[in-house]
């Protein structure tokens, strides 16, 4: 069986010593001290490891199994969700005017990281669930709000989001899915949706759907979409479930990962819905979900990586293998542990300095969304809508190759079931396809949020970059191992920008073409961007007597590693984009 321990500590380090949250002017911040904080995430992290995580293979061995029109969920599963629903943990940052917590996002997400990296599959059910509720809780009338939210904070309904149909995937102009308005106010919905997550299960007594689909009157492409809640069970006058609307499960997906969780083949066949938001503005409702879910599944990224990384440095110091190369470490042994192989010692620091950089970028931008939520601060929100597909993209692709890193680890044994390595692989990798491709994520990143607002979200970055390094410009031990590798990075950055702006007018496919190396050229500059604020933390609690000296030490050597070995790929990503489109486009279509 496979180990999870809760990174409570390093968490509290990005809470406290890097975004001092209990010091931010906002709303429920000023309770965030950290005691209160250690105290959620230690309970958290108990239910993650003693609950959770050992359900881990229990679902991907047995999945769930679709009987008489009803999915089944793996063995445990449904005794795991009471209890995480009975503690609460499902409603930590939901409105309390609807039964929730109302703790800030950071908060929320901290705690999601814990239930991701133990058991991705099943917090899959609750983190749709949330997507759902926010969609209902921005767009929903006050009825809306008072029948469908109470229950959904609580998760005894859960929900989900339908856009993909097998002939539209990211194309959602080309959705079929037909909505018929009735006399009483209400839609018929019919049409078929693949890949719905959570689509059925026996864990919650309804699921409310939320459907894209055309009305009359929309005209063509996703301007004519709209988007309606489409429950399971039609609710009563006294808040029940009542008759079984008209949809179905037509088939489970027989999936290469997340085997604990139900991907549908959903069928509506007339199903009774009700317009969420706007007539026709079905995408601007739905994309509240989106961008909630694309920071959600880039933590999926690097909190499952986190699990597989933990379980490599547990095995790396405990298989004997070889002799180290400047004498016996373990004399008295038959051979020295892994670890001390130079290139099992690359391994893990790659693993570890990507996953340490990763939280820290996934945490900060949690922040900006509690900033632009609840102080209405219109930078943050431009600039965590720049990041969106960073995070979702470059922490999703370098995820799986982290993951695939642990796995390599353990040799051999690493493509043996019983060792539990191929798990976190098969599950992370749909990360980089769903809730919009790494390819889109890339084209959505150079094609709109570049040059949204006129460009003032990216210039913001570079300020707050330039901020960072004129702050601690003093610091010689900074200066040599942060904030130089960060200068030239952000240049190679800026010279990125410059190309697209200088070459994209005269032929798009440049910066088309060049448009994924540039997610991950900007991945490594804002992951070295957040280095250089954790090494100044570390820095600054060091000068000032920590008692935990070696933690932070050991902060301080991950970070200067990351400079020194990932942040210069930064140049390699900026020639690719350089060299525009005319190598990618070289072939014919026959030449394929």
């Amino acid at each position: 069986m496979t180990i999870y321990n809760a990174p409570v500590r390093d968490i509290q380090f990005i809470l406290h010593d890097v975004l001092d949250i209990s010091g931010q002017d906002l709303p429920g911040y000023e309770d965030l001290d950290r005691e209160f904080t250690d105290a959620i995430l230690e309970a958290a992290g108990k239910v993650a490891s003693d609950v959770l995580a050992p359900l881990n293979a229990v679902g991907d061995q047995q999945g769930c199994r679709l009987e008489n029109g009803v999915v089944r969920t793996p063995d445990g599963f449904k005794a795991a969700f009471d209890q995480v629903r009975d503690g609460g943990w499902t409603a930590i940052d939901c409105d309390p005017e609807y039964g929730g917590q109302g703790m800030p996002y950071v908060i929320g997400l901290s705690v999601g990281e814990l239930m991701t990296a133990s058991n991705m599959a099943f917090t899959m059910y609750q983190g749709l669930t949330h997507g759902a509720y926010s969609a209902i809780h921005a767009h929903g009338t006050d009825g809306q709000k008072a029948t469908y939210l109470p229950k959904m904070v609580s998760c005894e309904w859960t929900g989900t989001m339908n856009l993909t149909e097998p002939h539209a995937g990211t194309d959602l102009g080309m959705l079929r899915t037909r909505a018929e308005p009735q006399d009483d106010g209400s839609y018929l919905i019919t049409g078929q949706k693949i890949f719905i997550s959570a689509g059925d299960h026996d864990m919650s007594e309804n699921v409310i759907h939320l459907v894209l689909a055309k009305a009359p009157g929309g005209g063509e492409g996703t301007k004519g979409i709209s988007l309606f809640i489409v429950p399971k069970y039609l609710v009563t006058e006294d808040g029940t479930p009542g008759e079984r609307n008209k949809l179905s499960v037509g088939n489970l997906e027989h999936k290469m990962g997340i085997h604990g969780n139900s991907t549908c083949v959903m069928n509506y066949d007339g199903a009774k819905g009700w317009l969420l938001g706007d007539l026709h503005k079905g995408m601007r409702a739905m994309f509240t979900m989106m961008n909630e879910a694309r920071i959600g599944v880039g933590l999926q990224g690097y909190a499952v990586a986190d699990a597989a990384y933990q379980n490599a440095a547990a095995y790396a110091r405990e298989r004997l293998q070889g002799r180290a190369i400047t004498g016996d470490a373990n004399p008295s042994g038959p051979a020295d542990p892994l670890i001390v192989h130079p290139d099992i010692r690359r391994n893990l620091m790659d693993q570890k300095s990507f996953l340490e950089g990763a939280r820290a970028l996934a945490t900060w931008c949690a922040h900006l969304i509690d900033r632009s939520h609840l102080a209405n601060d219109a930078e943050a929100e431009g600039l965590v809508s720049l990041l969106t597909p960073v995070v979702k993209g470059f922490l999703t692709d370098k995820g799986f190759e982290t993951a695939v890193l642990a796995q390599q680890v353990f040799g051999g044994h690493g493509y043996i079931e019983e060792q539990g390595m191929s798990q976190f692989v098969r599950d992370i990798r749909i990360t980089m396809t769903y809730e919009g491709a790494n390819g889109v994520q890339a084209l959505d990143l150079v094609g709109r949020k570049l040059a949204a607002e006129g460009g003032k979200p990216m210039m913001r970055f570079f300020d707050l970059v330039k901020h960072e390094i004129k702050t601690h410009e003093t610091d010689e031990e900074l200066r040599v191992g942060f904030l130089e590798p960060l200068k030239t990075a952000s240049k190679d950055l800026q010279a990125a920008v410059m190309f697209f702006m200088e070459q994209g007018m005269k032929n798009p496919n440049t910066a088309l073409a060049g448009s994924y190396d540039f997610m991950h050229l900007f991945g490594h500059v804002a992951l070295g961007l957040m280095w250089t604020r954790m090494a100044a933390a570390a820095r600054s609690a060091l000068t000032e007597g920590a008692e935990d000296r070696d933690f932070f030490q050991s902060k301080l050597a991950t970070g200067r590693y990351y400079m020194a070995r990932q942040l210069p790929m930064t140049a390699t990503h900026l020639a690719r984009i350089r060299s525009g489109a005319e190598p990618v486009m070289a072939l014919a279509e026959d030449q394929f």
